[in-house]
């Protein structure tokens, strides 16, 4: 059968793109170099040894996201707001946090102030000098590290103020069920308009010539259609000729790979940690510091946030480590990552890190950055972004297209939603070009 599109990657982008071009007649094939779909969707199901399904990639719905919202609805999946208390534990002591930053009024009026763009350890070290301010400027870092899994030194002050002048409004529920239910919802989508999967299709080589491309699989199996819309992650942009997740393109696009090496995408580790039971609730011999009702934790610990799954019952902790952190740990054995990962929730808990690893009921260490078909978690806005995503997102002779959450210029920088965004916006473009 002849093709009329060719689409690398079953993430959102890539799944949305093909469920429209499939439903307006195009005779699509999306190509997926892992064994399942999703990308960095990946909700572990209860077999995976977890009580209930568990979300090792994206979780919340960051802010009002509607798209992500209205095709939620359309497959009958609900949301579920987060809940519990906010704890804050510096040098082993825990009390209850009110807000993310504590200085965030006068950071963002000095952040208005800003002539022109830099990057935030610039902004800091210029605008907030001496040690009187030394404790903003580490709060100011390790959000911006932490929440937008940035390189301080890279990303962009302006979008950093946009996106804080919203902070404490932002709504961050939970699909039902995770957000497998989207990804399935799109794939009977693709299916019913009669497009086609195919996992396991890592690519490994695409020539073109306008009108023609030919995607060369890592087994050596060979697509060709008319167009292509690559959806990979931006670290597979990023990626040098001798990484694992590397895709060699001829003719070469010069243009679209330094765009995409400008641009910032951050490394991110999730330490999935579910317990016999909320051990964390009450005072116990074992368990000297409990945090009743947790919901976030902030803290000094070597893996410093955490959260649990308020209001659902699941008895799950959550480790993130992201940012420069997470990627000076990319080649740290997962066994070494669940080590420190209990020991310091041991420290925010004021226990003992064997007591925590009896308790353990199922736990999974999920390192993006170390992950070969991702190379990263998300994207996040450097100097001068919107123009090189504007250049990434160029299509090529009407025969290249590009999308995926790297590509996105708005509100949703590294969500889902931006993802969903590029995939629909990149059908559309196609169907303009015929």
């Amino acid at each position: 059968m002849q093709l009329d599109v060719l689409i690398l990657g079953a993430g959102a982008a890539g799944l949305l793109a093909a469920r429209d071009l499939a439903q307006a007649g195009r005779r699509v094939l999306v190509l997926e170099a892992r064994s399942r779909v999703g990308g960095r969707i990946h909700t572990l199901p209860a077999e995976a040894g977890f009580s209930a399904p568990t979300e090792a990639g994206a979780e919340f719905l960051h802010g009002d996201v509607p798209l992500t919202r209205q095709l939620l609805g359309s497959y009958g999946i609900g949301w579920q707001a987060t809940a519990g208390t906010t704890y804050a534990v510096t040098q082993g002591q825990a009390e209850e946090a009110a807000a993310f930053l504590d200085e965030m009024p006068l950071l963002l009026e000095r952040l208005y102030q800003l002539p022109q763009d830099m990057p935030l350890a610039d902004f800091l070290t210029q605008y907030f000098p001496g040690s009187e301010y030394a404790h903003l400027r580490r709060q100011a870092t390790s959000f911006a590290e932490g929440y937008d899994a940035a390189d301080a030194r890279r990303v962009s002050s302006f979008a950093l103020r946009e996106e804080w002048s919203g902070t404490g409004a932002e709504d961050s529920p939970r699909p039902v069920g995770g957000y497998i239910g989207l990804v399935e919802g799109l794939v009977r989508e693709v299916q019913a308009a009669g497009g086609r999967l195919e996992l396991t299709a890592q690519a490994v080589s695409i020539k073109w010539q306008p009108g023609r491309v030919e995607v060369t699989s890592q087994d050596g199996r060979l697509f060709a259609a008319a167009r292509l819309l690559i959806t990979v992650p931006l670290g597979i942009w990023q990626a040098e000729a001798a990484q694992p997740g590397y895709v060699a393109i001829h003719p070469e696009l010069p243009e679209h790979r330094a765009a995409a090496r400008a641009l910032g995408y951050g490394p991110v580790i999730k330490v999935l940690l579910e317990f016999q039971q909320p051990i964390w609730q009450q005072l116990s011999p074992q368990l000297r510091q409990p945090l009743p009702g947790a919901g976030f934790l902030f803290s000094d610990a070597p893996i410093p946030t955490w959260w649990s799954q308020q209001p659902g019952t699941q008895p799950l902790l959550t480790g993130w480590l992201a940012g420069p952190a997470a990627e000076q740990r990319r080649l740290t054995p997962a066994a070494d990552l669940l080590t420190e990962a209990l020991e310091s929730l041991a420290y925010l808990l004021d226990t003992a890190p064997e007591y925590l690893r009896q308790q353990l009921r199922a736990h999974q260490v999920v390192n993006w950055a170390a992950d070969p078909l991702a190379l990263g978690a998300y994207a996040y806005p450097t100097l001068e972004a919107i123009e090189n995503r504007t250049i990434l997102a160029t299509p090529v002779a009407g025969t290249l297209f590009v999308a995926g959450e790297g590509v996105y210029s708005g509100p949703y920088t590294g969500t889902v939603e931006a993802a969903l965004a590029t995939g629909k916006a990149a059908a559309q473009q196609i169907l303009q070009t015929e």
